[in-house]
């Protein structure tokens, strides 16, 4: 924890944060995730995690919205990282909810919140347009997180979704979308979080233009019929 927290500039206000974050995930007797031992935990979740910080984008970014938190990453983590940011993790199962309050409360989080939504209702509400980056791990599929983001960023927002190895059907499919939404794919990172990591990717979109009215779709119909 030590070495990450160094490699990313944190304190040890932070890096104690990181360490609760561990605990209480491992406390956890249902955490919505099949990695909760700490030192696996550490790598998996965290590490992972914090690899975005080296995009510009999210190293100074105000807000950020991640959406699909599923079991809070890697939203409370760029919480920690980011104490000047205001995070927030959108989810609407609430059995995911309850943890990542729990979590966020262990850590002593006060710049984020939890969002009671799915993406596309919050970007109909008082989501849209609000967040300079939106975070997606292990949501859904490029051409999917491109809808799902682009109304809930500003303009010249990023998009940030992590992947693994690359496959260049869904990268065509996330750039058809990108362009029906007003968002360009402006880079694919490969990052390396932790030793033994293979297929890392960091897709990153801008949204360069606005978003037609017409979007978000309703709840589900991103997934069911994809722009692509």
């Amino acid at each position: 924890m030590a070495a990450l927290a160094a490699g990313h500039r944190l304190d040890g206000r932070q890096e104690g944060q990181l360490e609760l974050l561990l605990e209480a995930l491992a406390a956890e007797a249902d955490p919505h995730t099949t990695v909760s031992r700490p030192d696996e935990a550490a790598r998996i979740h965290l590490a992972d995690s914090l690899s975005a910080l080296d995009l510009p984008a999210v190293a100074g970014a105000g807000s950020l919205a991640d959406v699909g938190a599923g079991a809070g990453f890697p939203g409370l983590a760029l919480a920690v990282a980011l104490p000047s940011a205001s995070v927030v993790l959108v989810e609407s199962v609430a059995r995911k909810r309850a943890v990542i309050a729990r979590l966020l409360r262990r850590a002593d989080l006060d710049n984020a919140a939890i969002v009671a939504a799915r993406a596309e209702d919050h970007a109909r509400a008082e989501g849209a347009n609000r967040y300079g980056v939106v975070t997606a791990r292990a949501v859904a599929p490029l051409a999917v997180v491109v809808e799902y983001a682009a109304p809930l960023l500003t303009l010249e927002g990023s998009l940030v979704a992590w992947k693994g190895r690359r496959d260049a059907g869904e990268e065509e499919a996330g750039m058809r979308a990108a362009g029906a939404v007003g968002m360009e794919l402006s880079d694919v990172r490969h990052v390396t979080p932790f030793g033994g990591a293979r297929d890392h990717h960091l897709h990153v979109y801008r949204k360069v233009a606005a978003t037609p009215e017409r979007y978000p779709r309703r709840a589900g119909v991103a997934r069911k019929r994809p722009l692509a």
